[in-house]
């Protein structure tokens, strides 16, 4: 770790840490009973929980303001460690709930039994157009909207409201894709029209059985009680008064990057979550659509002036947006600083990138806001991307590409350490 005190010490280019690359053993299969992109890293929370008991500091209580697929959940959990997430996403915070929990397999086994004899009954009417989103007849087929109907509200007849409810609405939600016509693997809406979808009744069934397996894992390691807690919610709207913690461990949505809304549409539509999925795309920091036309951004932060100075020289539009994500990325850091107790510690994890030759160095943008907002004893690491599925490159309009001549786009990230003192 790179002790920061003066901004001008931090240098992007220092040293990849080799011990903050890959975890020292296998991902538990509970993190991938749902697909996500860019999932944070599962080891990242036990291992920023060691570094810190290394340094004499106790954590009793975890937040991650950006809680995503709730990796860091079910690894508060494992640890015994309360934990309270936010998320703007209730796809993400759906699966998050998932996750944290632990269940008996013969529930699980039964209720799925009594899911597809009630979805086989055909009791259930035909849906005809009126009740779906034009977007769910543009990735579906006729017979697997009905299959899906059936399934869906098999769930809500036959499984309790609660834990067990959410998990099998999460199931559900992971085979949508895979029975759509997405572009498989595509970290964009994309039609493939060479794809077969899979049968509904035939998914679920392989995914019902794969969170049974992964619940036994669980099950086989002796956990703690922890109090967890998951919040539909954007983080930038919440007043933290109770409920503060010792440490928020969390990883912002990149710059320049993924609209998180338009990914997970199938979901949002289907679960009913909102009636056009474009909605969610309003609150989210780094989104395209997150700027306000009529809105001017100050930013007391001298080093995203800077870059969004050279943004500007090369695309105006995008200048606007990376300057309303680094507006909400400070009030972010305002927000941790409230949530955390006094002489509790954030760790942020976040990449720098590149965008028509303007380097965008989130990092620094990061350290620097920590500075303003009266953090102390920051510390910074480099580590190896290694997981996430993303498209690793840029072509010279700023476009992901897979072509390797382009611009390299998060091949690393900076893991951001900072303690809040006391007054």
């Amino acid at each position: 770790m790179l002790r920061i005190d003066n901004l001008s010490q931090f240098n992007g280019s220092i040293e990849v840490n080799d011990s903050w690359n890959f975890p020292e053993s296998k991902e538990l299969l509970m993190h991938k009973i749902h697909a996500y992109p860019a999932k944070f890293p599962a080891f990242l929370t036990p291992k920023i929980v060691s570094y810190l008991k290394e340094n004499n500091v106790k954590v009793n209580s975890i937040g991650d303001i950006f809680c995503g697929c709730g990796t860091s959940a079910l690894e508060s959990k494992l640890l015994g460690i309360d934990y309270l997430g936010y998320d703007i996403n209730p796809v993400a915070t759906l699966i998050a709930k998932a996750k944290s929990n632990i269940y008996s397999t013969e529930k699980i086994s039964e209720l799925y039994t009594e899911v597809i004899r009630e979805s086989n009954k055909g009791k259930f009417l035909t849906p005809n157009k009126v009740l779906y989103h034009e977007r769910i007849r543009y990735w579906f087929n006729e017979d697997n909207i009905i299959k899906l109907y059936r399934l869906k509200k098999s769930i809500y007849n036959v499984c309790p409201d609660g834990k067990y409810r959410i998990l099998f609405l999460t199931a559900f939600s992971n085979i949508l894709k895979a029975c759509s016509k997405w572009l498989t693997k595509s970290i964009k809406p994309q039609i493939d029209p060479n794809k077969i979808p899979l049968d509904p009744y035939i998914a679920f069934k392989k995914q019902i059985r794969f969170i049974i397996t992964a619940n036994e894992e669980i099950k086989s390691i002796q956990t703690k009680n922890s109090r967890i807690k998951v919040r539909t919610q954007n983080i930038l709207n919440i007043k933290p008064r109770e409920n503060k913690v010792d440490l928020v461990i969390t990883s912002p949505p990149y710059v320049t990057s993924y609209e998180y809304a338009d990914l997970h549409q199938l979901s949002t539509l289907w679960l009913g979550f909102v009636d056009d999925y474009k909605e969610l795309r309003k609150g989210t920091i780094g989104s395209e659509y997150a700027k306000a036309e009529h809105e001017i951004f100050r930013i007391e932060n001298e080093t995203s002036e800077r870059i969004v100075k050279e943004l500007f020289m090369v695309d105006k539009g995008k200048s606007k947006s990376v300057t309303k994500y680094f507006y909400d990325l400070d009030k972010t850091v305002d927000k941790t600083y409230s949530l955390l107790n006094e002489n509790g510690y954030v760790a942020f994890v976040i990449g720098n990138t590149s965008y028509k030759g303007v380097y965008i160095d989130n990092a620094k943008v990061l350290i620097e806001s920590f500075m303003n907002k009266g953090f102390k004893n920051i510390e910074v690491t480099k580590r190896k991307i290694s997981s996430k599925i993303l498209t690793p490159y840029r072509d010279k309009t700023g476009k992901f590409s897979n072509n390797k001549k382009g611009e390299k786009v998060y091949s690393h990230e900076f893991i951001i350490i900072a303690k809040k003192p006391s007054r």
